[in-house]
């Protein structure tokens, strides 16, 4: 599967090298309150299963698995995504500076373990990837975006549309019950959170949501703000 319709990919395949990471720390409580058609978050099992069907495209799996792991993991908007610089990123302190949209609160959250892993082995592909182009241009490569964490197979930060696309073709190979889109892996990091037992405005500070109102959402219909009372 390409990075898009068109435009032309780098000599080598980004290796899909490791393993599947599952994002599951615990077993979320199935959710009752919207029909399929209706829901707008993707659980963290679905999460798994479209971490899994990027292993089946060999050449930007690997910069699509760190992209998807890092969306859900920050609860981050596609925008934000693909806007993300390489100085947003410090492997050594372990720490990923978010920058928020829409008059968000932005914050320093910190990176965990299976994230390094994905954004070293990503590092690594896309620096290749830089020097494939360099090559093809005479050694010049002006018109490569050195600065874009996450690349497209042109050279340039990948694009809104490009990502919405391949997410939905991995919804696809991944079999889930719903079509997803981007915007569904921050909803589904909000209520992952909110089953960890995060309380609303911890929640809500890690979202960088002005208005907790926008927080509330995912704290108000889970059931493990109950489970100590009536004991």
């Amino acid at each position: 599967m390409a990075d898009g319709k068109t435009g032309r990919s780098p000599t080598g395949s980004p290796s899909a090298g490791q393993g599947l990471l599952s994002v599951a720390e615990a077993t979320p409580k199935k959710r009752r309150t919207a029909s399929e058609g209706e829901r707008k978050h993707l659980t963290t099992l679905e999460v798994d299963r479209l971490l899994a069907a990027t292993k089946d495209n060999p050449r930007t799996g690997l910069r699509d698995r760190c992209l998807i792991l890092l969306m859900f993991r920050h609860g981050l908007r596609v925008t934000e995504a693909c806007a993300m610089r390489m100085d947003q990123v410090d492997l050594e302190s372990k720490i990923l500076q978010v920058q928020r949209l829409k008059g968000g609160l932005s914050t320093t959250q910190p990176l965990r373990t299976e994230e390094i892993r994905l954004l070293k082995g990503w590092m690594a592909e896309r620096e290749r990837w830089l020097r494939q182009w360099r090559k093809k241009e005479g050694g010049t490569g002006a018109a490569l975006d050195r600065h874009a964490l996450f690349l497209s197979s042109r050279g340039t930060a990948l694009s809104r549309k490009t990502f919405w696309a391949l997410l939905r073709r991995y919804g696809e190979l991944a079999g889930l019950a719903l079509p997803p889109h981007p915007h569904m892996l921050r909803h589904a990091c909000g209520f992952a959170l909110a089953d960890q037992g995060a309380d609303t405005r911890l929640i809500q500070d890690y979202l960088g949501h002005r208005n907790i109102q926008h927080t509330v959402r995912y704290t108000a219909t889970n059931p493990v703000r109950f489970e100590k009372l009536w004991r």
